[in-house]
């Protein structure tokens, strides 16, 4: 077959979310690359792999579940096949293909990543920002090589590094009474309105934080992009509760909204980086732990969690 890996991760991508213009997106590709992929698929296999429906994205067809199915073996096989040549040539790459949960995009990891090609040199930076599932997914199919995200739901692939607890923090307008204390209960902000962050595993997550009380609040506003939490919260929707501080330059919050510990005890999701290599990581993968693990430090509790000064010291997992 004369189609490439990369060529057979488009496809796979488009059946997983069922839309070229999706798959584009997330992979950071031209449509037109993915449609090539689709058109040489399909010609090798003569058969339809999608059928196309206008303004409803694609439909696998039973002959394409059976090319989905197989290429995704052949995938699996090549990111076994890499692992095993970089642990060999025990090589920095020129490409980092990484996942991020999408928060952390604007959080945090341009920073930690310009600390880490300031280190091992010229390298390329290929970003992929999703939900906590689709990072998991990319992983196993041989999208990325590493993945940055919660500890949250369930973890089914790969191994995992703990870096850092992080623990949930309340949002506040700054008009809202609370906003005048130094932490708060639960209790007392879930009579408002809430602004959920609506991405797999998170929502479930956040909602179910409510759950010692026994009543959740009433969700007014959701939204995928934590920025736009930001701005729901800092125009009166509601309150939020997130996790992740902004620590990048370019993202500090606004005079409009507040953050504040919550002083009830709640499970304190921990940031991870997730890889397939198990005991054996190449030099890469060791590096960029490392360098990721020592950003942490360096950055400080302070700085990228919202919690209590006595409880600052039990954050840091190394």
């Amino acid at each position: 077959m004369n189609l490439t890996i990369r060529q057979l991760r488009y496809v796979c991508e488009v059946a997983g979310l069922g839309s070229i213009q999706a798959a584009s997106k997330v992979l950071n590709i031209s449509q037109s690359s993915i449609l090539a992929a689709i058109t040489l698929a399909e010609g090798e296999m003569g058969a339809r792999i999608f059928e196309r429906r206008p303004a409803r994205g694609v439909q696998i067809t039973p002959a394409g579940v059976r090319f989905v199915s197989a290429a995704r073996i052949l995938l699996s096989a090549s990111t076994e096949f890499d692992r095993a040549i970089g642990d060999l040539a025990d090589r920095v790459p020129k490409v980092l293909r990484i996942g991020c949960f999408e928060p952390f995009g604007a959080l945090f990891m341009p920073e930690m990543l310009r600390a880490y090609v300031d280190y091992v040199g010229d390298v390329e930076i290929d970003l992929l920002e999703g939900d906590q599932v689709q990072l998991q997914a990319w992983l196993r199919e041989g999208i990325i090589d590493l993945a940055v995200l919660y500890d949250i739901g369930p973890i089914t692939t790969g191994t995992m590094t703990k870096i850092c607890k992080v623990p949930a923090h309340a949002l506040l307008h700054a008009d809202d009474p609370l906003a005048a204390r130094d932490a708060v209960w639960l209790a007392e902000i879930a009579t408002r309105p809430f602004v959920l962050l609506d991405m797999p595993q998170t929502a479930t997550y956040l909602l179910t934080l409510f759950d010692i009380l026994a009543k959740r609040p009433e969700v007014r506003f959701r939204t995928r992009f934590y920025e736009t939490v930001r701005s729901a919260v800092a125009s009166g929707f509601g309150m939020s509760i997130l996790n992740m501080r902004p620590i990048g330059r370019a993202t500090a919050d606004g005079s409009a909204i507040v953050r504040r510990p919550l002083l009830d005890e709640l499970p304190q999701p921990s940031l991870i980086i997730l890889d397939l290599y198990g005991n054996s990581k190449p030099l890469f993968v060791r590096l960029f732990i490392e360098i990721f693990s020592r950003f942490f430090h360096e950055v400080g509790p302070a700085r990228f969690s919202v919690t209590t000064r006595e409880k600052e010291t039990e954050l840091m997992w190394n």
